[in-house]
């Protein structure tokens, strides 16, 4: 089986310049939206789906560094030489991996809410409702909802995740994702990127209330990313992005479209 898979990917805008949008884990292009929205009327940007998600190709092979060459692969499908790169979560670490391993590629980092450390198994109550759904007795959509509504008590995350249901055939429901291969392989992602260094500029969104970047990784993210930015969005937790796209897109841009000696926000 090849190593890379080819990702799906939207377009939109026609600036000079590039960036590419990665999401987070169970997600898909489609939610960066409202950041793409912001961008287009400067840059060329390109939303992917990460592999074994959203309209990419599966694999069996699924970890940071694997993810991060597919990233690479349809830069290159796109003829982007270089590209600015937002991540979110997992595409964050993806993001961060990129601009390790191929620094020449990444004009800019942007990563939303991660850091480069590994994490603790903090999905397995998710992963093991989802793997427990009986998808031939699903009715419809609101009848997976209440199903998950036990294990899953937050309304938005449990809409969140069933924008992977689809419909497999008139009358049967699917995983888009690669569910079992994201369940099976999920301490692959767990890990942190490479640990080498950045020296691109680099801008870290932190919201307040989430805990995956908490102040002790602020030393050693700024000895990896020594060009390193830092920014706290007040009141937002880890879907910072969608609870508060002004204040998110408006950092965004600024970062994008500012040289190091204009930006406001202050190293870390």
């Amino acid at each position: 089986m090849p190593r890379v898979v080819r990702l799906h990917t939207e377009v939109s805008g026609s600036g000079a310049v590039s960036v590419v949008l990665l999401h987070g884990l169970f997600g898909s292009a489609s939610n960066l939206m409202a950041v793409a929205r912001c961008l287009e009327n400067y840059f060329t940007v390109i939303r992917m789906d990460l592999r074994n998600h959203g309209k990419s190709a599966h694999s069996d092979q699924m970890d940071i560094p694997v993810m991060a060459e597919d990233v690479v692969a349809a830069m290159d499908a796109l003829d982007i030489p270089r590209a600015h790169l937002l991540g979110h979560s997992l595409g964050g670490k993806v993001a961060m991996q990129v601009a390790i391993t191929q620094p020449k590629r990444v004009l800019r980092l942007i990563v939303a809410d991660i850091a480069p450390v590994r994490y603790g198994r903090g999905h397995d109550a998710i992963i093991t409702a989802l793997l427990g759904l009986d998808l031939r007795s699903l009715k419809n959509r609101e009848h997976s909802d209440q199903l998950l509504m036990k294990d899953v008590p937050e309304l938005g995350i449990r809409q969140f995740l069933l924008k992977n249901l689809m419909r497999d055939g008139k009358d049967d429901w699917a995983w888009r994702m690669n569910l079992a291969v994201i369940a099976e392989l999920y301490d692959n992602l767990r890990d942190a990127p490479s640990p080498e260094p950045f020296n691109g500029p680099s801008l870290f969104i932190r919201g307040e209330k989430s805990g995956y970047i908490r102040d002790e990784n602020r030393a050693p993210m700024m000895r990896q990313f020594p060009n390193m930015y830092f920014e706290t969005i007040p009141k937002a937790g880890h879907w910072l992005h969608a609870e508060y796209p002004a204040i998110f897109n408006s950092l965004v841009e600024e970062f994008l479209r500012a040289d190091e000696a204009a930006y406001e926000g202050g190293v870390a």
